[in-house]
C-alpha cells in the first residue's frame, strides 16, 4: 500500500478497502498535526480539530464528492485551515497565529504567510515556512521568546505582557525589537526566503 499515490489510496478505499484510508491517513497525520497545532498551540484542542478533519474527510469522500485531481495534502490541508478557522471564529478570536492587530509592519512578522483559498499549493509552501519560522522562535533567548509567544500565540498587548513579565511596556517592547533583529538574523542565515524586509 505504501508505494500506492494518494489518488489510489483514495479510489481503493472508495472501493471498501478501510486499509487503504488508514495509510492515507498514516502517511500524512504528522504534517496535518503539525499544522493545526502550529495555528491552535495546544495539544489537547489540536488532536480535536485534527480528528474533526479526518472525519469531514471520510465523510466527504463516502459522498463522493471529492474530486480534487490526485491533490490529496492540499484537499486536506484546507479543510483543517477551515476547521482551525471556524475554531477561532467560534472563539470570538478574529486574529490567527500569522496575523498581528499591530499597527507597525515591525511587529506584523508573519503578515506574509496567511493561507489562501485562491492558491492552495502556495498556502502549503507558507505554512512550511512558517512552521520553520516557528522553530526558529524556539531559537531565542528566553527573554525575547517569552515577548514573541505571548504576543503572537497568545494575542496580549504589550500593556498586558508588561504587566504579567513586571517589567516596563518599553523593555517589552525592546525585547519584541531584538527578537525581530534576531529573527532576521536567523532567516538570513537559513536562507528563509520570506517577505520581511
Amino acid at each position: 500500500m505504501q508505494e500506492l499515490t494518494d489518488q489510489q489510496l483514495v479510489a481503493l478505499y472508495l472501493k471498501g478497502k478501510e486499509q487503504a484510508f488508514e495509510t492515507l491517513l498514516m502517511r500524512h497525520k504528522d504534517k496535518i498535526y503539525g499544522f493545526v497545532y502550529m495555528k491552535i498551540r495546544d495539544h489537547a484542542l489540536s488532536q480535536d480539530i485534527f480528528q474533526d478533519t479526518f472525519v469531514k474527510i471520510v465523510n466527504t469522500l463516502r459522498r463522493g464528492a471529492y474530486n480534487e485531481e490526485g491533490k490529496f495534502l492540499p484537499w486536506a490541508m484546507r479543510i483543517a485551515h477551515n476547521l482551525v478557522i471556524d475554531h477561532f471564529r467560534k472563539a470570538n478570536k478574529t486574529r490567527m497565529i500569522s496575523e498581528s492587530s499591530s499597527k507597525s509592519d515591525e511587529f506584523n512578522i508573519f503578515s506574509v504567510l496567511s493561507l489562501t483559498d485562491k492558491n492552495v499549493e502556495e498556502g502549503l509552501m507558507k505554512d512550511e515556512l512558517e512552521q520553520q519560522m516557528v522553530g526558529l522562535i524556539d531559537h531565542l533567548p528566553e527573554t525575547q521568546r517569552e515577548i514573541v509567544e505571548m504576543r503572537i500565540f497568545k494575542d496580549m498587548s504589550f500593556k498586558d505582557i508588561a504587566l504579567e513579565k513586571d517589567i516596563s511596556i518599553n523593555t517589552a517592547l525592546g525585547r519584541m525589537r531584538y527578537a525581530i533583529i534576531n529573527l532576521r538574523k536567523m532567516i538570513e542565515k537559513h536562507n528563509l526566503v520570506t517577505e520581511i524586509a
